[in-house]
């Protein structure tokens, strides 16, 4: 502070109590002054570092924080002192005549914990400044008024179920709003309120432990434990501050799983199917998730692995299946021995994790179907068996140990034909329409079988059936044949047969000339050997103009049993062939042709006359037709004298023969509206006249009539006339029934006034006395 005229309190340093005058409360004021003592020749001031501490406090009456003094010598000058800065005015307010600074509102430290103000000496009258401002500072110093919080609170932490004594669970912080620096206010200490024994927390570092050995999750899963923070470092009239953690103990694998009983009974009926779920069982385990999770097996009683137990992911149960069918014939009971065993296992626990249990299985009978002594059956029968011949018998049982009788059908949807008949009691197949190997070698039927005291037990077998083949068809040519021969060679031909039997032993075919043809001076056969001959000819003279054609019959018989025969005629045609002996032309017609022109030739000849004379013949008519003259080019001709007019002509409709005024208007005769004519846009192109002399003028004049009509732009044109007034005269009188004043109408309207007073005014405006009319 720069002062000529201005010391606060000259001294380093002192304590002022002051008396609150409505509580009676004390405050205690006390002024830090540090500086330096430093005398200026020029202004003869002092200078002060200046600082005021001042405790927190709440209350409502205003707290003397300093008071202001100056040695200024002012002589009678009314002095007054004026305080800005921080809080000045509002918070802090000074004694302009005593210069007393009090404090008028409540401080806080933990909203702000110092505050610069200004102080300056003027002049009361004028306001002028008596010397240069002076800054100090006033600092708020804490009380222990803020409790200890846990921001972060509740918590909630977990630990593992057996776990040893000391470890950590979790750590708890709790915040202090008050000066860490000043005092103890903002020490904290921590206590545990609830949760012991079986927690414990580090006091100064708020870390929870165990405090317990063998805390059993199965026992007691949740706790909850209540923490304390206190400030003052937990002394006497420390604030404090609470939060609760809730622990939960963590599942760990030490409990094995336990069969709720150690036999299971169950009764199976010996129809379930494969797959099908049998019983259940269940191994309780007291730990939970995965911990808690088994496996079943059947570890014994089960040797032909008829039975199969798995694990249902959900409900934790062993379900037992069938893995083969029941037979209460053969086995009525079953004991097995089943194990629940734990998927997860701490080879550091020494249990065995694991149970066993007795399972006891009783097959119930049940009325199963009839069974077939074999699935298939395979039957044989020749293709030429009688009617009614047995063929085979199939055979089911009824498997219980009733027995019931069994009835036997064919399913007719396999046999649409009805070719088998079977017998209901025996089983018996026979025959019932003939059959044909060559049609169907094989037949496949399903035969069911059905007890008589229950016809819903059905079984079926299926029965194949096998027509055996017989010689019933005689060989024959594997194809038409038709062999060509060279008028000057000896090309032989091969033939072979087929067959439709079948013969265990295989085809063998003998081939002969009928014996008509034995001694034939043409053809002969050469057998081959592999059931196939070659037709060879006798001689090399065969001649298109003798013969074109040779039929040879053959006679083919094969091995059967009795042997069958057919005759098949081979067709031979004399063809003409080149050098090589390839055929050129196999028709007689050639040799009557002209020497060195084939047939094509002579067609394509004929073809070509043929055209010249059209086009001759057209020529010829094209010339007839030039010498007509087809234009009339005489320069008389008649249809020159028609002359076109572009108006129309007199009548009725003419509007220019007269003067049309007085139609517009008969009271204005000098008004006159024009005639609107509408001529089409589209011009139509006049026909050049003209024509060979001769020709008929009143077909011509006829002609141009047509076209005149059709012609959208010859006239009349549409025509618009525009009447704008009412015509007078007419024997049909007047369209109106209503006329001005003007009108000379004759008409009465007094009848309008007899119509009462609502008509009366009308009547009056359109009633016309006799003072009117003359006017």
């Amino acid at each position: 502070i720069k002062t000529d005229h201005l010391c606060f309190l000259p001294f380093r340093s002192f304590t002022l109590q002051s008396k609150s005058l409505q509580t009676g409360s004390t405050a205690l004021l006390r002024g830090l002054v540090e500086g330096q003592r430093i005398l200026s020749r020029a202004k003869r001031g002092w200078v002060w570092n200046q600082m005021f501490v001042l405790e927190e406090f709440s209350g409502p009456d205003p707290i003397l924080v300093g008071r202001l003094h100056t040695d200024l010598d002012v002589g009678s000058t009314p002095i007054k002192y004026v305080l800005a800065g921080e809080g000045a005015g509002t918070i802090f307010a000074i004694n302009e005549i005593t210069g007393d600074i009090h404090a008028m509102k409540r401080l806080d430290r933990e909203e702000k914990a110092e505050y610069t103000l200004t102080a300056q000496v003027t002049n009361r009258d004028t306001d002028q400044p008596l010397e240069p401002p002076s800054e100090f500072i006033i600092k708020v110093q804490d009380i222990n008024d803020n409790p200890p919080q846990f921001v972060e609170g509740p918590y909630r932490a977990s630990v593992p179920e057996m776990s040893q004594v000391g470890t950590s669970v979790t750590r708890v912080t709790a915040t202090d709003a008050d000066d860490p620096v000043y005092g103890n206010s903002a020490k904290l200490v921590y206590s545990i309120l609830e949760g012991q024994p079986y927690f414990s927390i580090d006091p100064n570092t708020a870390i929870i432990k165990i405090a317990l050995h063998g805390m059993d999750r199965e026992m007691r899963e949740e706790y909850l434990v209540v923490i304390q923070a206190k400030d003052m470092g937990g002394h006497m009239g420390g604030l404090s501050g609470t939060t609760t953690v809730t622990v939960t103990l963590t599942d760990v694998n030490d409990n094995p799983p336990k069969f709720s009983k150690s036999l299971y009974e169950f009764v199976i009926p010996e129809e379930l199917g494969i797959g099908q779920p049998g019983g259940k069982v269940k191994a309780n385990d007291r730990d939970i998730g995965e911990n808690a999770k088994s496996t079943y097996n059947i570890i014994d009683g089960d040797e032909k692995d008829v039975f199969e137990i798995t694990t249902d992911a959900q409900t934790q149960e062993g379900i037992l299946r069938l893995k083969k069918p029941l037979n209460f014939e053969t086995k009525k009971s079953y004991t097995l021995k089943v194990e629940a065993a734990n998927i997860r296992f701490d080879p550091n626990s020494g249990s065995p994790f694991k149970d066993t249990a007795t399972v006891k299985i009783a097959v119930e009978d049940s009325d199963e179907p009839p069974v077939f002594s074999k699935p298939t059956f395979v039957l044989q029968v020749d293709e030429n068996a009688p009617i009614n011949t047995v063929i085979g018998t199939v055979t089911a049982r009824d498997p219980d140990v009733t027995g019931s009788l069994v009835r036997y059908f064919i399913d007719r949807h396999t046999d649409l034909e009805r070719q088998f008949n079977i017998n209901v009691d025996d089983g018996k197949i026979t025959l019932a329409k003939p059959l044909d190997r060559e049609t169907d070698m094989w037949h496949n039927i399903t035969v069911t079988a059905t007890e008589i005291r229950n016809h819903s037990q059905i079984s079926r077998a299926i029965v194949a059936i096998r027509v055996l083949d017989i010689n019933d068809n005689a060989p024959e040519f594997a194809t038409e044949y038709e062999a060509f021969l060279c008028e000057n060679g000896k090309p032989g031909q091969t033939v072979s047969a087929v067959d439709k039997d079948d013969p265990i032993q295989g085809h063998y075919f003998e081939y002969r000339l009928i014996p008509e043809m034995l001694n034939n001076p043409n053809f002969t056969i050469k057998n081959n050997g592999d059931n196939s001959i070659s037709v060879l000819a006798k001689h090399d003279t065969f001649r298109r103009q003798k013969q074109e054609m040779y039929f040879l019959p053959i006679i083919v018989t094969d091995n059967g049993n009795p042997p069958m025969s057919s005759t098949n005629t081979l067709t031979i045609r004399v063809c003409g062939c080149s050098r090589e002996g390839i055929v050129q032309s196999c028709n007689v017609e050639a040799y009557v042709l002209p020497i060195g022109l084939s047939m094509g030739a002579l067609i394509a000849i004929l073809a070509c006359i043929i055209l010249l004379l059209v086009i001759v013949v057209l020529f010829v008519t094209l010339r007839r037709h030039k010498n007509k003259p087809l234009i009339i080019k005489d320069d008389e001709d008649v249809r020159e004298n028609i002359i076109r007019y572009d108006d129309e002509g007199g009548g009725e409709e003419d509007t220019e023969a007269f003067d049309i005024a007085t139609l517009q208007n008969p009271d204005g005769i000098n008004g006159y509206l024009p005639r609107k004519d509408i001529k089409p846009d589209l011009q139509f192109m006049p026909r050049q006249s003209g024509g060979p002399n001769g020709v008929d003028v009143d077909e011509f004049i006829n002609v141009r009539l047509h076209e005149a009509d059709n012609d959208p732009t010859a006239p009349p044109y549409d025509s618009i006339q525009i009447y704008g007034y009412e015509g007078r005269g007419s024997i049909a009188g007047s369209l109106s029934s209503l006329e001005t004043a003007s009108s000379d109408s004759d008409q009465n309207y007094d009848y309008l006034r007899e119509w009462g007073p609502r008509f009366r005014r009308l009547g009056e405006l359109y009633s016309v006395g006799e003072s009117d009319k003359e006017t």
